[in-house]
This record gives C-alpha cells, sequence and structure tokens, in this order.
C-alpha cells in the first residue's frame, strides 16, 4: 500500500499533521510520502491512496494562491480514488472542511471518514491514529 500526504501549510500546524498522519501510515505497515503542495504530483496512478491538507484560510476556504489551484487541477483525478482530508483552522466552525468534502465527494473520490481538523495545533496521537485508519 503506497498513499501520498500532500498538504500547504502557513503556520506548520498543517505540516505537523501531515507528518503524524504520515506517521500512523508507517505505523500500520504501508508507505507514506509526503509531499509540499508545491512538490506534489499531478498525477495518483502510483499511489493506492491520498490525503490532502489544507488549513481553513480567509471566510473559510482552501488556500488560495498555492493550494486551491493545485487541488482544482487534480480533482478530476480522484474519481474512485480513497482520499483523506485533513487540515488546521483558528476560527469559525469548520464551513471549509464540510465545503471540501462536498466538493471531493462530488468529484468521484471514496471519502474516508470525515475530514480531521484541528483548532491550533494538531494532536499527534489523534493524527497518527487518523493515518492508521486511512492505512487500513
Amino acid at each position: 500500500m503506497k498513499i501520498a500526504v500532500i498538504y500547504w501549510s502557513g503556520t506548520g500546524n498543517t505540516q505537523s499533521m501531515a507528518e503524524y498522519i504520515a506517521g500512523g501510515i508507517k505505523e500500520a505497515g504501508a508507505e507514506a510520502e509526503v509531499f509540499e503542495v508545491s512538490e506534489a504530483p499531478t498525477s495518483f496512478e502510483g499511489y493506492d491512496k491520498v490525503a490532502f491538507g489544507c488549513p481553513a484560510m480567509g471566510a473559510e476556504v482552501l488556500e488560495e494562491d498555492s493550494f486551491e489551484p493545485y487541488f482544482a487541477s487534480v480533482e478530476g483525478g480522484l474519481s474512485g480514488k480513497p482520499v483523506a482530508l485533513f487540515g488546521s483552522y483558528g476560527w469559525g466552525d469548520g464551513e471549509w472542511m464540510r465545503s471540501w468534502q462536498d466538493r471531493t465527494t462530488a468529484a468521484g473520490a471514496a471519502l474516508f471518514e470525515e475530514g480531521l481538523i484541528a483548532c491550533g495545533e494538531a494532536d499527534e496521537s489523534e493524527c497518527a491514529d487518523f493515518g492508521r485508519r486511512f492505512a487500513s
């Protein structure tokens, strides 16, 4: 099992989540490759699953300069692919994650659970558990 973990992070919280999730994936016996969005693949043929991470920005939207254009360019290729979503926020109620889940499902992806969100700093144990479950 090979899983891509792709993220954008402004303060480091979502990056920490990506690293903790990848650690959980590896603990479950799967391979995890972590990519900052600027270095992420645009095709997922070599991956069994993909996890995307982005914090809430502005009025609870995906980061607009790097992550949003990237995600828009790859969402058409997610049909049938197991996908997990994660990210951090500092305000609001998680609207960006609910909208992102709807968008991912509409693209035909097999959405894994609900997106994992952290208010501020991520809990390492919670993220690792999420990664282990996603790898199973």
